[in-house]
This record gives structure tokens, C-alpha cells and sequence, in this order.
């Protein structure tokens, strides 16, 4: 469901830019709300949540889909950790689909779906395993790289049950918010994929916003 939001940018207490192909980690807390932005349209922000204060309890794709009987996610959905704890709940869209089952581009999946020689090209997963390197005091290894949300990215189930990769369904400008249930650790891969076209084969930055409570 798309709903605008009424905060503003020059209200946050943190606003930053996310180049293409890069990762973000910052803590979110319970109360605080996290707007991401689509800057230039067409582009796919896979997005990992941890309970901040217990990083074993993590974003479930399985509980959250089970629970709001929906593939996709928009305004009015809960993210569910394994533990069925709500973690966040998108409180503003205007995108209006955001994808729960793509996954997140690795070499190995690279290498499968492409060719063997994609293999070595930066994936969400590399940057993912290049966050937690640099922020060992997170207590994060790749372990924890589990379900993922894929935001702004199109990927829509066949009549035959299959997966398929199409241009997306943002624009420039649209953005997701989501408001902290429980303290939140947020880790993201502006994804660097040129093989699909949920990034319409060009990459491009995002806008992260913090409110407070």
C-alpha cells in the first residue's frame, strides 16, 4: 500500500549516501525510524536485520511471509526475527512492493545463473562479508548471513511457482520507512548487480535517513 510519509529530511539525525556497491552497519534503535531512499529509480538494497542486543535473533523470511500470508512487503507489514519477535514495521512506501524471496547475488549464484567467469564480479554478499570484517565488534561472522529483504527490487513468482528477475518497480525519489520494534542492527549491500535487471545493469546510490524517537 503506498502511503507518503510526513517527516522530513532536515529532521533527521542522521542522513548519509550510499554509493553503489557499498555496505552500511549502523544500530537503529527500538522507537527510532530508518528511511531508504532510491535516489535516481530502479535500484535493489538487500538488507540483513539483527536484534541489536542479541544478534543471534535475526530477520525471518520464513515467519514474517507465514504471519502476513504475503510474499511482498509494503506499508502495515511486520518483519518478524526467527524468535517470531516483531523487529521493524514499514510505516511508509511509496514504492509499493518490496521483494522477501530473490535472495542476495554471490559468486556461486553468479556462476550458476551466469557464467562461469562472473564468478569473481563484487556481489551483495561480498560486500556483506567486507562489513563484518571491518566491524568484528558487531560479533557478526559469515555465519549470520541469512535471510534476506530485497528493497525497491521487482521479482515476481510465476503461475509455475518460479522466480524471475524483471526491471524494477521504483522510481527516483521513492523510498521505504520502517520504524524499530526492538534495538535493530542494520547491515545493507547497495547491490552491485549487472547481470539482472533489478538494477536496471546500472547501479546507482541510496539515501539513508535516522529519526529519533
Amino acid at each position: 500500500m503506498l502511503k507518503e510519509s510526513t517527516r522530513t529530511v532536515q529532521d533527521g539525525k542522521h542522513r548519509e549516501i550510499v554509493a553503489a556497491g557499498d555496505y552500511w552497519i549502523q544500530r537503529v534503535g527500538a522507537g527510532e525510524t530508518l528511511r531508504i531512499t532510491d535516489l535516481e529509480g530502479n535500484q535493489a538494497v538487500d538488507t540483513l536485520f539483527f536484534n541489536a542486543d542479541n544478534p543471534i535473533e535475526r530477520y525471518s523470511a520464513f515467519d514474517t511471509i507465514r504471519e502476513q500470508r504475503n510474499l511482498y512487503l509494503t506499508t502495515g507489514s511486520t518483519l518478524l526475527s526467527d524468535e517470531c519477535h516483531p523487529m521493524l514495521e514499514i510505516v511508509a512506501d511509496t514504492c509499493g512492493r518490496h521483494d522477501t524471496v530473490g535472495g542476495a547475488c554471490a559468486g556461486e549464484s553468479n556462476t550458476v545463473r551466469y557464467a562461469l567467469e562472473k564468478k569473481t564480479m563484487h556481489s551483495c554478499r561480498d560486500s556483506w562479508l567486507l562489513a563484518i570484517s571491518e566491524h568484528s565488534d558487531v560479533g557478526l561472522t559469515k555465519r549470520d548471513l541469512t535471510h534476506n529483504i530485497n528493497f525497491f527490487m521487482n521479482v515476481p513468482v510465476t503461475p509455475g511457482g518460479e522466480l524471475t528477475f524483471e526491471d524494477g518497480i521504483s522510481d527516483a525519489g521513492k523510498y521505504v520507512e520502517l520504524e524499530a520494534r526492538m534495538n535493530v542492527l542494520v547491515l545493507i549491500s547497495n547491490c552491485p548487480q549487472l547481470n539482472n535487471p533489478c538494477n536496471g545493469y546500472n547501479p546507482t546510490p541510496i539515501e539513508l535517513t535516522i529519526w529519533g524517537k
